[in-house]
């Protein structure tokens, strides 16, 4: 039989979706006690920026388990169209706008990304040509 060491066990995937559960239940639970108006995943996230930012946890021991949940987002997204489905008023008019603000609001989005990049890329050019 095989010992697993530490340094095995903390870069086991497994543990690592674990330790990404168990940072999502305590921003739940933190916002639970504390009454903040935000969703206890987005407290959970920043609980675990905080914590790779001062070095408490090193980013390898997260990487697989942040891998293995972004390889498998689709299913994420089941619930969320089985909600949909549930709502036959979103497959007409309603539904139609509903679309056209997220395709529109998508591509705001996108433009406006790109020119803020392609300004803050010419400005690093120029301060590194100057």
């Amino acid at each position: 039989m095989s010992v697993i060491t530490r340094r095995q066990w903390r870069h086991h995937r497994l543990v690592q979706i674990a330790l990404l559960v168990l940072a999502w239940l305590a921003g739940e639970a933190i916002v639970r006690v504390s009454g903040i108006g935000l969703p206890g995943g987005i407290v959970g996230m920043a609980l675990t920026l905080l914590l790779l930012a001062t070095g408490q946890i090193q980013l390898g021991s997260l990487r697989r388990g942040a891998q293995w949940f972004l390889a498998e987002m689709l299913l994420f997204f089941v619930p969320a169209v089985l909600a949909v489905l549930n709502h036959p008023e979103l497959f007409g008019w309603l539904g139609a706008k509903v679309l056209a603000v997220i395709v529109l609001g998508t591509l705001t989005v996108m433009a406006v990304t790109s020119v803020v990049v392609d300004m803050v890329l010419r400005l690093t050019h120029e301060r590194a040509t100057a």
